[in-house]
C-alpha cells in the first residue's frame, strides 16, 4: 500500500513539473527552493535564509513573498506532524499542548509585524541568535537520550510562554525560529531527533496562525503558493526521513552553520 501511494505521489508530481515548466518558470523554481528550504529548515532551521531572498530575486514582492513562505512552511510542517502521528513518535496529546500556544504565537507575530520596522525585526534576532550561538559553542555534550519526566514540564506556564515567544517571531519574521526552537527544546533535555520533531509541530502552528493574517491581506499569489507548498513537503519528508541518521555532532555543525549565516544575513541587513 504504502510503495503504491509513493508512485502515485511521484506520478503526480511528474504532471505537476511537466505542467508547470509549461506555464511559469518561476513556479520551477519555487518548487525546487521548496525542496532545498524545507529540508535545511527541517533539520536545523534557517529555511528563510534560502527562500525569502530567493523569492524576491525572481521579482516576488516581500510581503507576496513571507504570505508565500508560511503557506508553504505550514503545510509542508503539517505533512511532518502528520508523518510523525501515523508512526506514533508523537502522542495527539502533546501536539495539541504545543500546537495552541504556536497558534496563537502565530497570529500575534503576524499581527505584530505590520507595526514594525524590519531593521528592529533584524536586531532583535540578531541578538537572539548571537546569544543562541554563544550557548551552543560553550555546550559541552547533547543528550543521547529524552528525559521524558523534563517534558511532562510543558504544563507550565514558562514553557508555554517560549513556545508562544518563538512561534510571534515565526508569524511575523521567520529566520531561525526553528534554530530557537530546536535548542530550546533540547535544552529541556530531549534528544535532537525529539527536538526536531517537536519543532515541527511548533511551525506548523505558528505558520498556520500567520497564514490566517495574510491570508486577509490579499497578498496570498495562489500558484506560487502551491509551487512552493509541493516542493516544500517533499523537502520536509526528506528531512523527516534523514533525521534518525544524522549524529549528535553532525547536528551541533549544522546548527551552528546555520547560525552563523543567520547572525551574517541580520548584520548586512542592520548595516
Amino acid at each position: 500500500m504504502k510503495k503504491q501511494i509513493i508512485i502515485l505521489f511521484f506520478l503526480i508530481l511528474a504532471l505537476y513539473l511537466v505542467s508547470a515548466s509549461f506555464l511559469n518558470y518561476h513556479l520551477m523554481i519555487l518548487f525546487f527552493i521548496g525542496i532545498i528550504s524545507s529540508f535545511i529548515g527541517t533539520l536545523a532551521g534557517g529555511g528563510g535564509l534560502i527562500t525569502l531572498p530567493a523569492m524576491m530575486l525572481t521579482g516576488i514582492p516581500i510581503q507576496t513573498s513571507i504570505a508565500t513562505n508560511k503557506f508553504s512552511s505550514g503545510i509542508a510542517a503539517f505533512s511532518s506532524v502528520f508523518y510523525l502521528i501515523q508512526q506514533k513518535h508523537l502522542s495527539i496529546k502533546t501536539i495539541i499542548q504545543n500546537l495552541f500556544s504556536a497558534f496563537l504565537g502565530g497570529v500575534g507575530g503576524a499581527l505584530i509585524t505590520t507595526h514594525l520596522f524590519e531593521k528592529t525585526m533584524n536586531m532583535i534576532a540578531f541578538i537572539l541568535l548571537f546569544f543562541a550561538l554563544i550557548v551552543t559553542l560553550k555546550s559541552k555534550g547533547w543528550n543521547e537520550t529524552a528525559q521524558g519526566a523534563h517534558y511532562e514540564s510543558t504544563k507550565k506556564i514558562w514553557t508555554h510562554f517560549v513556545i508562544f515567544s518563538i512561534a510571534v517571531y515565526d508569524g511575523g519574521f521567520g529566520p531561525g525560529s526553528s534554530t530557537f526552537s530546536i535548542l530550546y527544546y533540547m535544552k529541556k533535555e530531549q534528544t535532537y531527533l525529539k527536538a526536531v520533531q517537536l519543532t515541527r509541530v511548533l511551525i506548523f502552528g505558528s505558520c498556520a496562525g500567520a497564514f490566517i493574517i495574510f491570508y486577509q491581506t490579499g497578498f496570498i499569489q495562489w500558484s506560487y503558493a502551491l509551487a512552493m507548498a509541493i516542493g516544500s513537503i517533499i523537502g520536509s519528508q526528506l528531512g523527516i526521513l534523514v533525521l534518525p541518521k544524522v549524529s549528535l555532532k553532525m547536528a551541533k555543525l549544522l546548527l551552528i552553520t546555520i547560525m552563523f549565516f543567520l547572525i551574517t544575513q541580520m548584520t548586512y541587513k542592520i548595516l
